[in-house]
């Protein structure tokens, strides 16, 4: 009993707790490609961050529930067809249909409901690997709520990615990678943005495969760059002018075919406070939105 998949969507996939311990066999990290976004769509609803939601990318699902249900919408702002919004918590009662649509900015949202949905574990997390399928129905326990809002970040068309040098940065001397916008391709998906741009001088080197991590930036033979997304690959052998510090991570899963990126070179210092500081405000409104649901 839950929501009953009327229509896919593009892209949409249950996400919950990544699976950061078994790169050593090859799985990739996994889990919400807005890890933030995510965290605060479960936090409305008193669920821990880690609860397991529908990651929707770029056009969404319509959903049919099977019993009454809470739940929100929480990120870029898609189109909902309940008179609802993003960040505002709905309740659907009995065969109501719940149609989210496209986005105009942004790339992804999260649709939690109060205890998030349920699915088998695999090495540690209920992340699935594989988007949901018409005929199918997202487990979830029958719930209600009374209305509850909370503002997310705005999008944008065109982002800053601060990067720290990568393990062949020498490969690149010049300054010609922070010179240039580049534009995110429609060949991008949660394991890797594609980059289209002019094409950096790449030396006739060759690298023997080597692990990498999410935010992981590799030129390609053509000279373009991909940044590696939550689903990449535990090793490859592209060399990496530079890697994404962690506090954009999540950006990352908010860029959109016709995106535009610029990068801007960080230092570990500043790496360091910019996580530490994101990480303090999330762990803050996080609290906030819990205790204020404990009290509704």
């Amino acid at each position: 009993m839950g929501l009953r998949v009327l229509e896919p969507g593009l892209y949409s996939l249950l996400v919950g707790r990544p699976r950061p311990g078994s790169r050593h066999l090859g799985v990739p990290v996994g889990g919400p490609a807005d890890f933030a976004a995510c965290a605060f769509g479960n936090a409305l609803l008193g669920n821990s961050a880690h609860a397991l939601a529908l990651e929707i990318t770029l056009l969404g699902p319509t959903l049919q529930a099977t019993m009454p249900l809470a739940g929100v919408v929480f990120g870029a702002p898609f189109r909902l067809s309940n008179s609802s919004e993003i960040g505002r918590s709905f309740n659907l009662d009995t065969g109501d249909t719940l149609k989210i649509g496209g986005t105009p900015t942004g790339c992804r949202a999260y649709l939690c409901v109060i205890g998030g949905f349920v699915a088998p574990e695999i090495l540690g997390s209920n992340s699935a690997f594989e988007p949901i399928r018409r005929g199918g129905v997202l487990e979830c326990a029958a719930s209600n709520l009374k209305p509850r809002w909370g503002a997310g970040e705005a999008h944008s068309d065109s982002t800053v990615l601060r990067v720290l040098p990568g393990p062949q940065r020498s490969w690149f001397p010049d300054s010609q990678f922070f010179d240039r916008t580049y534009t995110v391709a429609t060949a991008s998906n949660r394991m890797g943005l594609r980059l289209l741009g002019s094409p950096l001088t790449r030396p006739p080197c060759e690298l023997p495969s080597e692990p990498v991590a999410p935010g992981a930036v590799q030129i390609t033979n053509d000279g373009l760059p991909v940044i590696l997304g939550v689903d990449g690959q535990t090793i490859g052998g592209y060399p990496k002018i530079a890697h994404v510090i962690r506090a954009d991570l999540d950006a990352l899963g908010q860029l959109r075919p016709g995106s535009t990126v610029r990068f801007v070179e960080s230092s570990v210092a500043k790496a360091e406070a910019a996580f530490q500081s994101k990480r303090a405000t999330l762990k803050q409104t996080l609290a906030l939105w819990r205790t204020a649901f404990e009290f509704n």
